[in-house]
């Protein structure tokens, strides 16, 4: 690719708050991940937490859920916040990847994390690991993070996040899949052709990379089975 079509990415904003001594009853509590972007368990939505929602400004609600749970996760406050409701199993053969779209967009009223003015809360039952995986992904999009480093981020804010196995693998598959995306968005009809007619030529720094985040899932996955 030609140097003036070369991906750029924002560089990762400064949380406002201080990152804190992890403690267990945090994990009732919603953490702020970026600038406007908070992550939590649905306790940190429910309607006893109103008054903590509107002190952070909280503007939009992302309330992940399967259908099942409906009954006892859903949206409290429909005249107060805007919301994003996303029905979604925290089954490891769960295809999550086809959500990442509706959480990262143009539109702001669609896209909820793109929007610079908006606070956002994502929530799901516990905040461990479906909304914890959709927040990863938005960070690897939108900042050109590896998988293995937007976990990171996002660990060292809420330490209890755990995406289960399905949803790691597929955290490590979607890198290829934005940055295929992105680049063929920015090519010309010619340079498009081109790239077409040599992509048998992988170069094998880029399967070495690929093959590291594999591991590195490989370890969380151990990790959650013995823990």
């Amino acid at each position: 690719m030609d140097e003036d079509n070369k991906l750029q990415f924002p560089s990762l904003p400064a949380t406002k708050e201080d990152l804190l001594d992890w403690a267990y009853p945090m994990r009732r509590e919603m953490q702020e991940i970026l600038p406007g972007l908070f992550l939590g368990p649905y306790s940190a939505a429910m309607k006893s937490k109103l008054p903590i929602l509107q002190r952070h400004g909280v503007t939009h609600i992302v309330c992940v859920r399967q259908d099942i749970e409906a009954n006892f996760i859903k949206p409290n406050f429909p005249h107060t916040f805007r919301y994003l409701v996303l029905d979604i199993a925290d089954n490891p053969v769960e295809n999550i990847i086809r959500f990442f779209p509706m959480v990262k967009g143009k539109d702001t009223c669609n896209s909820h994390f793109s929007c610079s003015e908006c606070q956002v809360l994502v929530h799901g039952n516990a905040g461990i690991s479906r909304s914890a995986a959709l927040v990863i992904a938005y960070l690897m999009e939108t900042f050109g993070m590896k998988y293995r480093d937007a976990f990171s981020h996002v660990q060292e804010r809420r330490f209890c996040i755990n995406p289960n196995v399905g949803f790691v693998h597929q955290l490590q598959e979607y890198e290829a899949i934005y940055l295929a995306k992105l680049t063929i968005k920015m090519m010309s009809p010619m340079q498009l052709g081109r790239s077409f007619s040599l992509q048998a030529g992988m170069p094998g720094s880029r399967k070495r990379s690929l093959e590291e985040d594999e591991d590195f899932g490989a370890m969380q996955v151990t990790a959650a089975q013995n823990g």
